[in-house]
């Protein structure tokens, strides 16, 4: 059995066949009894596109948003572990073949930059990869 992540949501704007659903991301803390004594506690506003097949769908409908788990390993894996090793691997890779630290961190960092311009440039491919399902309240 595939374990699912949900969201609750509200139909923003539907048009060709989407949904765009607002969801509200809330950090750990923002369920804490004294979080209006913290300054911790945030939350933030997020735009869902959820492809829709029926007409009970409308503007202003509350709906439950679902991905699978591993959707969310995969993104996670994408956002933070393979950046991690390219950034691990080019710093000792260059620390090795010139023993400069400096221009070997300053390197690696920037290798980033066209890592995360290739996920940008494929991310209408990576949309399929992530596809979240919608459900009516």
């Amino acid at each position: 059995m595939t374990k699912t992540i949900e969201h609750a949501g509200i139909v923003k704007r539907i048009n060709n066949g989407n949904a765009e659903v607002m969801i509200m991301q809330m950090s750990a803390c923002s369920s804490c009894h004294a979080k209006s004594a913290c300054t911790v506690s945030d939350s933030s506003e997020k735009i869902i596109t959820v492809p829709i097949n029926n007409d009970f769908i409308k503007e202003g409908d509350s709906v439950t948003i679902e991905g699978t788990t591993a959707m969310g390993f995969i993104a996670v894996f994408y956002a933070f572990v393979l950046p991690f090793i390219l950034v691990m691997i080019m710093l000792i890779s260059i620390v090795v073949v010139t023993d400069n630290e400096v221009m070997a961190s300053l390197i690696s960092l920037f290798s980033l930059c066209p890592y995360y311009l290739i996920l940008y440039l494929f991310k209408n491919k990576m949309k399929n990869k992530f596809v979240f399902n919608i459900r009516k309240y």
